[in-house]
C-alpha cells in the first residue's frame, strides 16, 4: 500500500507539473534522492524526486475490528486495520538552479490547494485508498541538515511533506465468530 499510495501522489503531482508548465515528459519520479554507492541515480536528472524518508505508526488507537458479515449470521473477525504516516522529500534536482526553484514553487503551490488527493485529482486512485492527506512538515535547519547527511547526499531545494492516516489492512482472517442470537432475557430474531 505504501509504494502505491506514492505512485500515486507522483503521479497526480505529475499531471499538475505537465499542466503547469506545458511538458510533454514526465517531471516527478518516485525514487532515492541517491543510490548505495553515493551517485545520483541518473533518471533523477531534471525531475523533482519524490523520497519517503519515514514511515511512523499513528499511535491513536483505533477501537475498531475488522469483523465481515459472512453467511449465515457468522462473521470473520481479523486483526483492526493500522494507520499509518508517511513523511516523503520532494526535491528538486535540475541542473539549473532556477529553474529547481520554479518547479518547487509549482509543488507547493499544487499541495497548498490539494491537500487531499482523491479520485476527483486523479481517476487511477489505487484500489483500498480513499484519499491521500498531506500536510508541509516544518523543518529547521538543523534539521534539513541532518536529515540530507542521514541520507549521504549534498542538500537540494527541497520540501517535506507529511502524508497523514494512510491505511494498512491485511484482510487476513484469524477466525470466525457467531452473531448473538439471544440475551439472558430475550431471543433476538
Amino acid at each position: 500500500m505504501i509504494n502505491e499510495a506514492l505512485q500515486f501522489i507522483a503521479q497526480a503531482l505529475n499531471q499538475a507539473l505537465k499542466n503547469s508548465f506545458n511538458a510533454d515528459d514526465d517531471l516527478v519520479v518516485a525514487n532515492n534522492v541517491i543510490q548505495t554507492d553515493g551517485s545520483i541515480p541518473p533518471v533523477n536528472q531534471n525531475k523533482i524526486v519524490l523520497s519517503l524518508v519515514n514511515i511512523e505508526k499513528e499511535t491513536n488507537k483505533q477501537y475498531n475490528h475488522y469483523n465481515r458479515a459472512l453467511e449465515g449470521g457468522i462473521y470473520s473477525s481479523g486483526s483492526p486495520s493500522e494507520f499509518y504516516n508517511l513523511d516523503i522529500l520532494l526535491s528538486a534536482n535540475f541542473d539549473d538552479y532556477s529553474e529547481s526553484l520554479k518547479t518547487l514553487s509549482v509543488v507547493i503551490a499544487y499541495f497548498q490547494g490539494h491537500t487531499s488527493l482523491t479520485a476527483a485529482d486523479l481517476s487511477t486512485i489505487p484500489q483500498g485508498i480513499k484519499k491521500v492527506d498531506l500536510e508541509i512538515e516544518r523543518l529547521v535547519f538543523h534539521q534539513m541538515h541532518n536529515l540530507w547527511t542521514a541520507m549521504g547526499a549534498k542538500y537540494q531545494p527541497s520540501v517535506l511533506y507529511k502524508v497523514r492516516l494512510l491505511n494498512i489492512q491485511s484482510g487476513q482472517i484469524r477466525g470466525t465468530v457467531s452473531s448473538i442470537k439471544q440475551t439472558a432475557n430475550q431471543v433476538i430474531q
